[in-house]
């Protein structure tokens, strides 16, 4: 069987219809002939199924791959991708993000498509707001969108991306300290909560802070914030001199401390506000681990996320991503990255997938 190699899509005959597009889901029907891309028309060459010309030229699978590859950007990504899912059973049509996936025993016409691939190199930065566009594009049809990443050997490893809505049963601790006002001082980069009665109401009562002692609890910058924001913390600086704080003046001297301050206390505001309660993630590598439920510091759950707070304009380092995946994974927990765009918080869900 013939196909004809016209800019960046084969073109085979009227037989192609019946044997290559019937019987096995390749190409696009168009008229009395069939359409394939560069990508399917080399694996049905590789399959001894096609052979493919220039005028009368015919063309080795070499000859084929290389000129593909001067048509397609990252055509040889993607043909390894292909022909992946492709020997896995899959069946395997273009998409707006790279590929739509059929589910196993599903195929065009019997079933809808289960997932999108989006193909990339380990090398190429992700852009976050490429991401988001393809994830939003599975998620309006109701598909799942993978990410298949390909290695310096060509290894693939599949990402499953999704769109979450994390939510907790945690009470606000308003209600327990009855409208008291808990005095505090800023001192070099944490606070210190000095009365023994407040400190454990806080600590026992919503799992804010870390004791200093039997008496005192020692509270972190995010956590100081989001207390004094809810009217619940007075803060003083050293000097003991000048007014209590307000917001945004404690928000101002803690930014000059760590600079991604407020990428971070608007990712623990919107996490407390859902009834989530996150802790400090820096032993895992992220800004916060999160426990989804809270009964007492004696007996404290696992923690369910390590959320990481990113801009909007950030740009994923795929090594990085996959570490903080593997690490996530490897202490039974989900791996998250917050989005804050100043009017609501998106978060993504970033896990390994089995094809």
């Amino acid at each position: 069987m013939i196909g004809v190699l016209i800019d960046d899509r084969v073109k085979a005959g009227k037989e192609a219809i019946n044997e290559l597009y019937n019987s096995g889901h390749y190409g696009r029907q168009k008229g009395d002939y069939l359409e394939l891309t560069l990508i399917e028309a080399a694996y049905l060459h590789y399959k001894k199924k096609l052979e493919i010309q220039i005028g009368d030229k015919s063309l080795s699978f070499e000859e084929f791959f290389i000129e593909a590859s001067k048509r397609q950007q990252y055509f040889d990504l993607k043909y390894i991708v292909y022909k992946d899912l492709r020997e896995r059973g899959f069946y395997v049509q273009p998409s707006v993000t790279d590929f739509r996936v059929y589910p196993r025993g599903g195929y065009p016409g019997k079933t809808p498509a289960k997932f999108f691939v989006h193909v990339i190199s380990e090398r190429i930065p992700l852009f976050l707001r490429e991401l988001r566009m393809s994830l939003e594009a599975a998620h309006n049809l109701h598909k799942t969108m993978v990410l298949a990443i390909v290695d310096e050997e060509s290894d693939i490893t599949f990402y499953e991306i999704r769109k979450v809505d994390p939510v907790g049963d945690m009470e606000t601790i308003e209600h327990a300290l009855k409208n008291i006002r808990v005095r505090s001082t800023f001192l070099e980069d944490r606070v210190i909560v000095w009365d023994s009665n407040l400190s454990k109401i806080l600590h026992t009562g919503g799992f804010y802070g870390q004791p200093l002692d039997s008496d005192r609890l020692q509270l972190s910058l995010v956590e100081s914030c989001y207390l004094l924001k809810k009217g619940v913390l007075e803060v003083t600086d050293m000097s003991g001199i000048s007014s209590p704080l307000s917001f945004n003046e404690f928000a101002a001297k803690a930014a000059v401390i760590e600079s991604e301050f407020m990428l971070k206390y608007k990712v623990y505001e919107n996490l407390r506000d859902r009834g989530l309660i996150p802790k400090t993630g820096f032993k895992f590598g992220s800004h916060f681990r999160v426990y989804q439920d809270f009964k007492s510091v004696d007996k404290l759950p696992h923690s369910a996320y390590l959320v990481h707070s990113i801009p909007e304009d950030y740009e994923f380092t795929l090594p990085l991503m996959s570490r903080a995946v593997r690490l996530a994974n490897s202490v039974r927990k989900r791996m998250i990255y917050a989005v804050h765009d100043n009017v609501q918080c998106a978060y993504i869900d970033i896990g390994r997938i089995k094809m």
